[in-house]
């Protein structure tokens, strides 16, 4: 079975840029990775420099819709989702697309949830860039997760974001073997009120990422992070990895 990780945290934080530096990382110490983009506003594909064309959302609006009597659902779902996953070197990425819309999608929720299931099992590591809602992973499409990596910018809003969506997954039932806090963008030492602020919510700080400008730069144009390279970043994924 592959080892999970989903990373989710509020709009602006960075989570993207965490999501790819990580999955850099995991791709150096032994793939392969399929990688899934969950976020609504979906470019993680552009920080690991890869292009798509299809979404699981566009398939799902097809899977609903389908009225061939000679192809069920499910293979029809199956079929389809193996000709939307990018291929990579060592990384497979699939983008789940915009939210759902009206309609019940508990069908094709739960055959997403049973291929992911099988396709995952080509992997060593499947990793989740989640929304902030956690949309996904309450609806439980995802299935069990081994690592969930909370991240916050160093503001107050940031934090309780995080805290929300820890809240969220603990009320949701969805089996997680561990999770921690990333505070990404740092400028220093956080102050008292919000280092109570973490201890109340029981999370746990796995490391600081500090604010640096080449980052900073090339979330704002869109690159491929590549060819950027933080020691800071290489010591904290070695606890989260």
């Amino acid at each position: 079975m592959p080892y999970v990780i989903a990373v989710a945290g509020k709009g602006g934080v960075g989570k993207t840029t965490i999501t790819a530096f990580l999955i850099r990382r995991l791709l150096n110490i032994g793939g392969p990775v399929l990688a899934i983009d969950a976020d609504p506003n979906s470019n993680l594909n552009t920080l690991l420099g890869l292009e798509y064309k299809e979404t699981i959302a566009d398939i799902r609006e097809e899977a609903k819709n389908l009225s061939s009597p000679g192809l069920s659902k499910s293979d029809f779902f199956n079929m389809r989702l193996q000709e939307i996953v990018i291929e990579g070197k060592g990384l497979d990425l699939l983008v789940m697309g915009r939210p759902e819309g009206s309609g019940c999608y508990c069908a094709v929720n739960n055959i997403l949830r049973e291929y992911l299931s099988r396709l995952g099992k080509n992997y060593k590591f499947v990793v989740i860039d989640n929304e902030a809602g956690m949309e996904h992973l309450s609806r439980r499409t995802a299935g069990n997760i081994d690592k969930l990596l909370l991240v916050s910018d160093a503001t107050m809003v940031g934090m309780t974001s995080a805290i929300n969506v820890f809240d969220t997954a603990k009320k949701a039932g969805i089996k997680i073997n561990n999770i921690s806090l990333l505070i990404n963008k740092s400028r220093g030492e956080l102050d008292d009120k919000k280092k109570t602020l973490i201890e109340k919510s029981g999370l746990k700080i796995a490391g600081h990422i500090p604010f640096k400008q080449e980052i900073e730069k090339n979330s704002e144009f869109g690159g491929d992070l590549s060819k950027i390279g933080l020691k800071e970043l290489d010591e904290i994924f070695r606890e989260v990895s």
